[in-house]
């Protein structure tokens, strides 16, 4: 941990067991565990990293147990990882998250025998290492007790649902993933094939807000820029809230184009006149 971060307490550090998820992650990994070090385990769940990621977890996390399992889906890996927690609660982690100064302090005083079954944790997204105002992302249940979660998968991504009464964390952790772009590129069009399968097979009414507005196939390009750099003010983060915000247009230009794509195959009766 940095110098000046809070201290955690023992009893905390036995409470509570960092769960990740990771493959080829070095270019994030260092960072996340560096915030990970008062935990007593930590268990990395990883599907085959190549880049220098075990090495970095090893030399940085001696506490960390890592266990190797071929990725099918978040929701699997995730499932797996909570079936190796042996302590009250799990903190569930993205392999790019980094616990912020607050959070850590917030953590600090964490009561373990807190009658809530989990904790809804806001994030905070970063650019070039920098947390900005103008993201899209929700708040995540990150802190929770194992027995009572489970996971499924949703659209690309992955979510928890936990029985018992829910909290707000008072402090966020960081999204801050520095990978290149040319990967967050790469990994576009997989993950937002899973986002139209789920827009495809959700009804409308099941759908989250975002999503109902994806659904519309025109609407969110529009509205995704406005959203970003004027309601959520954005525009204040200087370029990096225009590089979030194209980013997002980006994304969000492609899953439009992808709902549009059945309408312009032909009916059949067109097909029957072109055919004459």
């Amino acid at each position: 941990m940095d110098e000046g971060s809070p201290a955690i307490p023992e009893a905390v550090g036995r409470a509570i067991t960092p769960l990740l998820i990771c493959c080829d992650e070095i270019a994030n990994i260092e960072r996340t565990l560096a915030a990970l070090l008062w935990a007593q385990r930590v268990v990395v769940i990883d599907s085959g990293s190549r880049d220098g990621t075990l090495e970095a977890i090893a030399r940085i996390c001696p506490q960390a147990e890592v266990l190797h399992r071929p990725f099918d889906s978040f929701a699997r890996q995730c499932n797996f990882g909570l079936a190796q927690i042996r302590s009250a609660w799990v903190l569930s982690l993205d392999a790019d998250y980094v616990l912020s100064r607050c959070f850590l302090a917030a953590l600090a005083g964490f009561d373990p025998e807190s009658p809530q079954a989990g904790w809804r944790v806001p994030l905070r997204y970063c650019i070039a290492g920098r947390p900005i105002r103008g993201s899209m992302l929700p708040p995540r249940i990150c802190l929770y007790r194992p027995a009572r979660a489970r996971y499924h998968d949703d659209g690309h991504g992955h979510r928890v649902s936990v029985e018992g009464p829910l909290g707000t964390f008072p402090a966020p952790i960081l999204h801050d993933d520095r990978k290149p772009l040319d990967r967050w590129l790469a990994s576009q069009q997989r993950y937002l094939r899973q986002e139209l399968d789920k827009l495809r097979s959700t009804p409308l009414p099941n759908l989250g807000r975002f999503d109902r507005w994806r659904a519309r196939r025109w609407l969110m390009p529009l509205l995704v820029l406005p959203y970003c750099l004027v309601l959520r003010g954005g525009i204040l983060d200087g370029w990096r809230g225009w590089y979030y915000a194209f980013q997002r247009l980006y994304a969000e230009l492609l899953l439009s184009l992808m709902l549009m794509e059945p309408s312009m195959e032909p009916s059949r009766d067109e097909s029957r006149a072109g055919g004459q």
